[in-house]
């Protein structure tokens, strides 16, 4: 399974004028797309950041989709204001305890794995954080996106609600520090965000 993520840092007014584009316009077309597996998007209300990502059944699929999704993000651009920053990812893990509904909130973390350590960090997630992260009150879901080419990793964990989110902050960032000092890893930045959109399909990857 493949992801691709486009990341916008616009403007915080635009934010309910995009998650309506997105859910009305663009989301009905992607599902129709051959390989699509779903769309999600998480939204930073105070900062105008916002994260669309979309789901493939596989790498051909996610490139053959590009002419046809490129007028959709101009036009979430236009919509947002902003320039877009697009990624594409390996989905190496996804696990969810409970249905993710269009609401609650989320902790997207950036990291920098050591060169050629992917596996070996990957398998110490799994292992090591995972369990921990599965423990969290009013957890919902977990996933890790992974860039083989740049050693990133992108991870996020959701929550039932913000106010959930922000009760398990210290708490996840000692296993955060904890556990990417473990793997030899960097954080390279951290956003609590909504879920605007929960619309991914993918099946467990664990």
């Amino acid at each position: 399974m493949y992801a691709r993520s486009t990341t916008i840092r616009g403007t915080t007014a635009a934010i309910d004028a995009g998650i309506a584009y997105m859910r009305e316009e663009a989301m009905p077309a992607i599902e129709q797309m051959s390989g699509s597996v779903g769309l999600s998007l998480l939204v930073d209300r105070d900062t105008g950041r916002c994260i669309a990502t979309s789901a493939w059944q596989d790498e051909e699929s996610m490139h053959a989709s590009a002419d046809l999704v490129h007028p959709m993000r101009e036009r979430l651009v236009a919509t947002f204001g902003g320039e877009p920053e697009v990624q594409e990812w390996e989905i190496a893990v996804l696990h969810r305890e409970h249905p993710m509904r269009d609401h609650g909130a989320a902790r997207v973390t950036w990291v920098q794995v050591p060169s050629g350590e992917m596996d070996r960090f990957l398998d110490a997630y799994r292992t090591s954080l995972m369990p921990l992260l599965q423990e969290l009150p009013n957890f919902r879901s977990l996933s890790l996106l992974a860039d083989r080419a740049t050693d990133r990793v992108v991870g996020t964990v959701t929550f039932h609600s913000r106010v959930a989110l922000e009760a398990a902050r210290d708490r996840t960032r000692m296993m955060r520090e904890e556990f990417t000092g473990s793997v030899g890893a960097r954080v390279l930045d951290v956003a609590e965000m909504d879920v605007a959109l929960a619309h991914l399909r993918v099946p467990e990857l664990v």
